[in-house]
């Protein structure tokens, strides 16, 4: 889906929609795991101001790879910390491959003819649905896949991973300031498998 500034009515409320949702979704789980931080740091809300990170909204509008603020969490709180984290690490992803999916049975039940709304506006949210819950996936520091990664990972190992995340983190901003191709190489197989998987269970449903 390429960029056109016309389309940029439909792309910003679409981005900020899943963003939201995302963050959201971290916060909500984390809250409901026993962590009072992210209601107590105003982000238990669906109120994208809490939410958005200019700068990571701008590079999604341009390169359509970017980021919200992350959640504060303090797993502390969870019963079972290394569980928790990897929970509340896996909601946000999870909270956009089910918004595409939704938002695939409703452009293909045919509800939008009686809406009025245009279709360009769900193309955008489930595309960046998608495109955000895979980028997260991504075992890289900040984003969620380095959460996941360390849940999935025996201690010792994903300790050592804590101890790099800093420099890998360095060398993968420069990557996606500089080398977005390289990453969307990577990105666009899985983006494509999930919406096949998406478009198999919408099938079955209608």
């Amino acid at each position: 889906m390429g960029m056109d500034i016309r389309n940029l009515i439909y792309i910003l409320p679409a981005v900020i929609i899943v963003l939201t949702l995302h963050e959201y979704s971290h916060a909500k789980v984390s809250d409901m795991l026993g962590d009072p931080t992210p209601r107590n740091r105003g982000r238990l809300t669906l109120n994208p101001l809490a939410h958005i990170d200019p700068l990571g909204l701008l590079m999604l509008v341009l390169i359509r790879l970017g980021w919200a603020k992350p959640v504060p969490t303090s797993p502390l709180y969870y019963k079972n910390r290394k569980k928790g984290t990897l929970y509340v690490a896996l909601a946000g992803p999870a909270s956009g491959i089910l918004l595409a999916l939704v938002i695939r049975v409703i452009t293909a039940s045919g509800i939008l003819r009686w809406t009025g709304i245009p279709m360009n506006f769900f193309s955008y949210i489930y595309f960046y649905s998608l495109v955000i819950s895979v980028f997260n996936l991504l075992p890289v520091y900040p984003l969620d896949g380095s959460r996941i990664l360390q849940g999935l990972l025996p201690n010792n190992k994903g300790m050592k991973l804590i101890q790099y995340q800093n420099q890998i983190q360095i060398v993968f901003i420069l990557v996606l300031l500089l080398g977005s191709r390289f990453l969307w190489s990577i990105l666009n197989p899985v983006i494509g498998i999930f919406d096949f998987i998406i478009t198999g269970v919408v099938g079955l449903l209608l």
